[in-house]
């Protein structure tokens, strides 16, 4: 049997939850979305989230509440999903990227402030495999910058006793849900605030850009009147979606530690191979999300390959992440990036491999991927 790099954890109690709604009145946005929103409020120790269809709507319903448009510029890691870069090409901003530090994968201050020009007007760090970014160094460095935080990756990730997704040294984060993260909703998305503008913009957003607040309406026809102040998306997320989303993030903390025990096996049982180099760990204080293990084949493309076609060959499905964004051909034909752009993120991704880590990942098949990757490295 095939192991996965990341698959989702569904037990009887999620599938029940999905049922009860299918079997109720509101299927597409009801209070089944609003549930899920308050739950991650309350994990994330924050006033407002929105949910979305998908992280990538929520990355796109970021950059519009932030007012980001032609003529801006907008910075974010080199090493993520497209979709953080994406999201300012959406607004018709231009998206640009920092290199990453080689200690953490992480962008840094330093790399950062070698990819901003006059012209930037928000940030956006990866918090890459679950690692907290350094959102306050980034803030105390460009307090006059918007700051949106990549969270994809990082819900139950904390950061100096305060949870990933709090905001209070960033004006928004992105969560995701797709069914490799941490917890799923099958897809989906989240936005967390604590800007009370930010949350009206991004609620009317992923409606059509549609409003039925009486504050603002041109004029008052009756109780069914509503009004298209901005061109917004259809980025809803349904109640089926988040049913199942509130019911997985009860699990949120046992996902956490069983993954984060997975990674320090994976440490204990590859950490003398001294031709791989193992994902970086966090400071004392800071927990991990552990999205993703990432471990660095230190012979580069060549010995990547081989070790990915073989442990392929054994049913072992591991993955890459990423390519550095500006080496994908639409951002070389748009806007002219060529190799050498960010040097350390493509050293990174010439040796990097993703090993399987999800809460059901048993000591047994770990131990199987474990004797492969010596095996073959």
């Amino acid at each position: 049997m095939a192991i996965p790099y990341g698959r989702q954890t569904i037990d009887n109690d999620d599938v029940d939850a999905a049922v009860a709604v299918l079997r109720g009145d509101w299927l597409t946005t009801g209070p089944a979305v609003r549930a899920f929103e308050e739950a991650v409020m309350e994990a994330c120790d924050v006033p407002y989230a929105v949910a979305y269809s998908s992280g990538t709507a929520a990355l796109h319903g970021a950059a519009f509440a932030a007012g980001i448009g032609p003529g801006d510029e907008l910075v974010t890691s080199a090493i993520t999903f497209a979709a953080s870069g994406n999201c300012a090409a959406y607004v018709g901003a231009t998206p640009r990227f920092a290199d990453i530090d080689p200690a953490t994968w992480n962008v840094s201050v330093a790399t950062v402030a070698a990819a901003t020009s006059d012209r930037t007007r928000a940030l956006i760090p990866v918090h890459f495999t679950g690692l907290p970014a350094p959102i306050r160094q980034l803030r105390a460095a460009h307090p006059d910058l918007v700051l949106i935080e990549d969270a994809a990756h990082a819900i139950g990730a904390r950061q100096a006793d305060e949870p990933v997704g709090a905001c209070r040294h960033s004006d928004m984060a992105v969560l995701s849900f797709h069914p490799v993260k941490t917890v799923t909703s099958a897809e989906g998305g989240m936005v967390t605030t604590r800007d009370a503008e930010c949350f009206r913009r991004l609620l009317e957003f992923r409606t059509h850009g549609m409003t039925r607040d009486p504050a603002r309406l041109e004029r008052d026809e009756g109780g069914w009147y509503m009004e298209q102040q901005a061109l917004g998306y259809n980025y809803r997320l349904s109640d089926v979606h988040s049913a199942l989303g509130v019911s997985q993030m009860r699990k949120l903390e046992r996902f956490i530690e069983r993954r984060n025990a997975i990674a320090a096996r994976y440490r204990e049982l590859l950490g003398d191979l001294e031709q791989i180099e193992l994902a970086p760990e966090p400071p004392p204080g800071e927990r991990h999300g552990r999205h993703l293990y990432v471990i660095r084949h230190r012979g580069g493309a060549a010995a990547r390959r081989r070790l990915y076609d073989g442990l392929h060959d054994r049913g072992i499905l591991v993955q890459v992440h990423y390519l550095p964004v500006y080496l994908h051909p639409w951002y070389r034909d748009t806007y002219g990036y060529q190799p050498g752009l960010c040097p350390a993120a493509e050293e990174y991704y010439a040796g990097c491999l993703s090993l399987p880590c999800y809460p059901a990942l048993s000591d047994e098949q770990q131990d199987s991927v474990v004797e492969a990757v010596r095996e073959l490295s």
